[in-house]
């Protein structure tokens, strides 16, 4: 069959489409041309060595008598002849026994591994980094989280640019894991699949679900004498049961949920338990779709544009998602060369409900909601109703609206399942990710405020310079009913880092204050945090924001129906705080904090760490 042929099957398995290397065609195949690339300006969209070749990167380096020496290289890890005749395809894994969100990766792995070998392709190994937050929580450690979301992506696209491969299965399970692997791809733009490690199981203590934000809660409850040492020992020791991520509707779960809506992972990535059969199932049908995204050179330039960002943003609200996945698709976006702004969240907020009553300001983890169908119910719920573009290209070759043709409804309410509301009895009608400006934040800030915590908070400052100092004050006690937290110096640059105030908001939950204390900061929050919490405020204190000549007894006001955050002092006093402000600067000098904080851009442009290059 010649270069620019392949066969695949008018019906698909799952959603997928299978390669046929055949030139005697079965029945119920066709042949079709091998898509080309754009043309703009005269000139490919990406330009290869090879582009009439399914192998347009590997070719380069093992094909001819000069590459030799590469060819060499690669007999000695289990090349034959047969395989340099196929397109490479990376298997990037994030498997680590660091944290229990990676600790099978490597085992699925081998799956996509497998699925990519069985289609025709010849699957290459590697390993990159993750870091876990629920570890790191609350530590100096925490500050390299973020900071491990450019590593992944800078080593991935490393390895595959480095060493030639023509495609791409990126697995990952902690939270930065799933935007560094997409940036990676976004970069590279070569065919590409993204596969989620799946979803933890819940633990059991008296008969509750637990998850990690249990044991976090926990803390808080022990420190107002609400349970002894035996419990917070019970609670910590059951609270995770085995391998998977975070069970709530936290940033992992938040994020896998917005890349399968995005069209780069298959349907139903985002919604599988990490030990199941169907996770395995996944993964190799990953490694079949990427050898056949090559023959279609099907790019993830053509799948991630404005519109399929905006349903992933939708999707994401209607789910109750994390902040996190304001940060996280800016950077994607970002990667992607699609123009996405904070304003943007906040557009489509005011047109989408949140109606699922899931972790952490409602009742059920991700594990209940595979059982009801997943995401893709809610979607195709948005799609009817015109919210979401069905038309947006996805890796299994078809638009979101084929792909959508066959799922049905939810289980009805409340009688059959209690977790997706009917649209006219939403949890909040529109977003709970508001967008926040005001004289505190002039270029944004970001809250997680569901309506059940309120929609309106004013209340008297107590400033931290830091995450520890604050979390050791809301343990004293210091914190009371009325009080706004403000943690400063926990920026992008002031960290270095940015890192997330789970300890603190989780303490002022145990502690009984959920209702009656706001907390803000320009770090950010964990997914598992819930309460009137607002993070992401810009300009950050390092870099001259306002947010650090708020004083002790100030008057913090913030309205989530406005979309205001206001500090409430006379404007000449705020004039010469301003101008008498002397900013701490980077919160390192060296190494790779030093460098993140000389690089990176703010919060409200994804924390990105080539934006001014």
């Amino acid at each position: 069959m010649g270069n620019n042929l392949i066969a695949t099957k008018t019906s698909d398995v799952k959603g997928l489409f299978f390669t046929i290397p055949a030139v005697i065609l079965p029945r119920g195949y066709k042949l079709h041309e091998r898509k080309q690339r754009k043309v703009i300006n005269n000139t490919k969209y990406v330009t290869t060595e090879n582009q009439n070749c399914n192998r347009p990167h590997s070719s380069v380096v093992v094909d001819g008598n000069d590459r030799a020496p590469a060819r060499s290289m690669l007999r000695a890890v289990g090349f034959g002849d047969d395989d340099f005749k196929k397109p490479q395809i990376a298997i990037a894994s994030t498997g680590s026994d660091l944290t229990p969100c990676n600790m099978h990766i490597d085992e699925l792995a081998t799956h996509a591994t497998k699925g990519a070998n069985e289609a025709g392709g010849k699957a290459v190994n590697f390993s990159t980094i993750t870091i876990s937050d629920g570890i790191s929580m609350g530590t100096k450690g925490m500050r390299y989280s973020l900071v491990s979301r450019e590593v992944i992506a800078d080593s991935i696209e490393t390895v595959v640019a480095g060493e030639g491969m023509d495609g791409l299965v990126a697995i990952g399970g902690c939270d930065k894991n799933m935007p560094g692997c997409m940036m990676a791809i976004a970069r590279l733009n070569r065919p590409s699949v993204f596969v989620y490690g799946g979803s933890i199981l819940p633990g059991v203590h008296k008969g509750q679900p637990t998850d990690i934000v249990s044991i976090f809660e926990a803390v808080g409850r022990h420190a107002r004498g609400e349970i002894d040492d035996a419990e917070l020992k019970k609670i910590e020791s059951t609270c995770i049961p085995g391998p998977g991520s975070c069970g709530g509707m936290y940033t992992a779960n938040s994020m896998a949920s917005a890349i399968e809506v995005l069209g780069m992972s298959l349907p139903g990535s985002s919604a599988q338990l990490a030990v199941s059969e169907e996770k395995r199932i996944d993964c190799e049908n990953a490694g079949k779709a990427v050898f056949h995204l090559i023959d279609q050179n099907l790019r993830p330039s053509d799948i991630l544009t404005k519109k399929s960002f905006e349903n992933a943003i939708t999707t994401c609200i209607a789910l109750g998602g994390s902040t996190n996945i304001i940060l996280h698709l800016l950077a994607i976006a970002h990667s992607a060369n699609v123009e996405l702004s904070i304003d943007d969240f906040e557009r489509l907020g005011e047109k989408v409900p949140v109606l699922a009553d899931v972790k952490p300001f409602g009742k059920y983890n991700m594990s209940h909601l595979i059982r009801i169908g997943g995401i893709q119910p809610m979607m195709k719920i948005l799609l009817d109703r015109g919210l979401i573009n069905g038309d947006c290209l996805t890796v299994t070759g078809k638009t979101i609206a084929e792909n959508l043709q066959e799922v049905g409804p939810y289980p009805a309410y409340p009688n059959e399942q209690d977790i997706i509301r009917p649209w006219d009895q939403p949890i909040k009608e529109t977003s709970h990710l508001r967008v926040l400006k005001g004289n505190l934040a002039p270029t944004g800030a970001v809250g997680k405020i569901t309506g059940k915590e309120g929609l309106y908070f004013k209340g008297t400052a107590k400033v931290y310079e830091n995450e520890e100092d604050s979390l050791q004050g809301i343990l004293r006690g210091d914190v009371v009913a009325g009080d706004v937290v403000v943690i400063r110096n926990e920026g992008p640059v002031g960290g270095p880092g940015m890192r997330e105030m789970l300890s603190p908001t989780s303490a002022v939950a145990g502690r009984g204050l959920i209702e009656e204390v706001a907390l803000i900061t320009d770090g950010r929050f964990s997914g598992g945090s819930h309460g009137f919490d607002v993070g992401h405020i810009t300009p950050e204190a390092a870099c001259g924001g306002p947010i650090g000549i708020v004083q002790n007894g100030d008057e913090i006001e913030i309205d989530a129906t406005r979309n205001t955050i206001s500090l409430n002092i006379p404007q000449d006093v705020y004039n010469l705080r301003m101008d008498a402000y002397q900013p701490a600067g980077a919160g390192e000098k060296r190494g790779v904090l030093g460098k993140y904080a000389k690089l990176v851009a703010s919060a409200s442009e994804g924390a990105v760490t080539d934006k001014y290059l």
